[in-house]
C-alpha cells in the first residue's frame, strides 16, 4: 500500500482523544497542505479557526451550555441531512449509530446516555485542538463542493502527521453560540467542526471501523 492510500484508508472518525498537545506549527502545516485542494477558478472558499487551550475551552463551555439549555431556537442555517431519510441511506445511518452505541454499552431506549454521548461532540471528544470551518454565505453550491475536497485533505494530511480527526456536522446547530465566541462576520456560515489530535487507543469507541460499499456498486464501468 502506498503512503497516500494508507493515509486515506486509515482515516477514521475518532471519538476519544488523548490530551497530548499538538503544536501550532503542525496544525498550520496540515492546513497548508489541505489548501492545495482544487476549487473552481481557484476561489479557495474555506476559512478556519484553530483553537487550543483557553480558546478551545471557551468555545466548548459556550456551546455545551447552549446544548444543555435545549433551546428550540437553535437550528442549522443549512440543512445537512435529508428529511426524511430514505434507503439505502437510512439503513447505513442506523447501522453506524447502533454499532457505536454497542461498543459503548448503550442500549436502545437509553436516551440520557445517548444524549451524553452526543454532548461529547461539543468538547471535540477531548481532542486538544478544535477546528471550526466557515464559508461565505454569498457563495454558491460549487464552493460547497470544493470545500468538501478541502476537508478531505485536512483529514488525510493529519494522518500523514500521525494524527486523527473527527469531522463534526453537529456544531452547525449552535452557530449562534459559535458566532458570539469567535466573532464571526455576518456573512460566515459554519460548515462543520473538527476534532484533531492523537487517538486514545484504549477507548472502545475508537475500534469502530465503518464499512464501505465497493466501487462497482456505485459506478458503471464502460469501454474498458
Amino acid at each position: 500500500m502506498n503512503s497516500v492510500d494508507e493515509a486515506i484508508s486509515t482515516r477514521r472518525s475518532i471519538r476519544r482523544f488523548l490530551p497530548t498537545p499538538v503544536p501550532a506549527e503542525t496544525v498550520e502545516a496540515i492546513l497548508d497542505v489541505a489548501a492545495r485542494a482544487p476549487s473552481g477558478t481557484n476561489m479557495q472558499p474555506w476559512r478556519g479557526y484553530a483553537l487550543a487551550g483557553a480558546a478551545r475551552d471557551a468555545l466548548v463551555t459556550a456551546v455545551q451550555a447552549a446544548f444543555d439549555a435545549r433551546d428550540p431556537g437553535h437550528a442549522q442555517e443549512v440543512q445537512y441531512y435529508p428529511d426524511p431519510f430514505f434507503e439505502p441511506y437510512l439503513s447505513r445511518r442506523r447501522a453506524v449509530g447502533w454499532e457505536l452505541y454497542g461498543l459503548l454499552g448503550i442500549a436502545r431506549g437509553e436516551a440520557e446516555r445517548m444524549q451524553a454521548q452526543h454532548r461529547r461532540n461539543f468538547q471535540f471528544f477531548d481532542a486538544p485542538v478544535g477546528l471550526i470551518f466557515t464559508i461565505d454565505r454569498r457563495l454558491a453550491t460549487g464552493s460547497w463542493l470544493d470545500y468538501g475536497m478541502f476537508l478531505g485533505n485536512v483529514m488525510v494530511a493529519a494522518r500523514g502527521h500521525g494524527l486523527d480527526t473527527c469531522a463534526q456536522a453537529a456544531w452547525t446547530q449552535f452557530h449562534r453560540a459559535i458566532r458570539a465566541v469567535l466573532g464571526l462576520a455576518e456573512e460566515e456560515i459554519v460548515v462543520c467542526g473538527m476534532a484533531l489530535g492523537y487517538a486514545d487507543s484504549e477507548a472502545p469507541e475508537n475500534t469502530l471501523v465503518t464499512s464501505r460499499v465497493p466501487a462497482r456498486s456505485f459506478t458503471r464501468f464502460d469501454g474498458f
